[in-house]
């Protein structure tokens, strides 16, 4: 199982969605919009999205956190 993680600086959900995701063994890349990767790109994937962390796993978008947490029954 693979996931990405989109995330930006100083998102507290961000830092807890990875953190969930570390807990449970799933190698992630993040894709930070605040650094290396582009808004636009993120947008392209889901168009209209408003809010962060948005997870992928094996490319298929989970959501937000709370999504994430009901996917890994937490």
């Amino acid at each position: 199982m693979e996931a990405i993680v989109w995330s930006k600086d100083g998102c507290p959900d961000c830092v807890v969605a990875k953190r969930l995701l570390q807990a449970k063994g799933i190698l992630f890349e993040e894709r930070n919009i605040s650094r290396n990767w582009r808004v636009e790109s993120l947008q392209a994937m889901i168009p209209g999205v408003r809010s962060l962390p948005q997870v992928f796993i094996d490319d298929e978008l989970v959501g937000g956190l709370e999504n994430l947490k009901k996917y890994l029954k937490v």
